[in-house]
């Protein structure tokens, strides 16, 4: 059976103490379940693997599962497969944004939203401030950082789908190594 490369983007994990879930735990965790070649990225929830099973909303099911039952609780689990973010990155509409990759976030979202207010997001942009949808992925250009940012805060607020933030370094990392991995399987 052929193996599927797969990016799983956790939501909402070790952010300000809570939801603490160790790197190196859930890749022996995610190793116990029978994925492979299990990869991290920093300690927000980025992940890289192979797995034989094809159906992604299975396979999510299974790992919410598998760290509710280890660590008393359920991130919010996104799967994307190698293609998925080759086409989200190649379709950036802020290529400029790139040369400073702090800048440049990518948002995730587990469908397309019915409402997403755009017009809304437009009142709090700052003038520096670009964003765009497009597909399953919210871009957002904040040159000035998303800390203080009145547009990044609200994203997502008031749609009908869930979302997963990453900025574009990290979101080439995972690619590297899922590319990586793929190779090699």
């Amino acid at each position: 059976m052929p193996m599927n490369t797969i990016i799983a983007l956790l939501r909402g994990i070790n952010v300000g103490g809570h939801n603490k879930l160790p790197m190196k735990e859930l890749k022996a965790l995610l190793e116990e379940m029978g994925l492979t070649n299990v990869q991290t990225y920093i300690q927000s929830g980025n992940v890289v693997f192979q797995s034989e099973e094809a159906d992604r909303a299975r396979l999510t099911q299974r790992i919410t599962v598998a760290i509710a039952d280890s660590f008393g609780f359920a991130p919010q689990v996104f799967l994307l497969d190698l293609t998925s973010l080759q086409v989200a990155m190649a379709a950036n509409p802020f290529p400029e944004g790139e040369a400073e990759p702090k800048s440049l976030h990518l948002f995730f979202l587990d469908g397309i939203p019915t409402d997403s207010n755009l017009d809304a997001l437009e009142e709090v942009r700052a003038e520096n401030e670009r964003f765009a949808l497009i597909d399953q992925v919210f871009y957002l250009h904040a040159p000035d950082g998303i800390g203080r940012s009145k547009l990044a805060e609200r994203v997502g607020r008031g749609w009908d789908v869930s979302l997963t933030a990453r900025n574009w370094r990290t979101v080439t990392k995972i690619y590297e190594m899922a590319e990586q991995i793929s190779a090699q399987g």
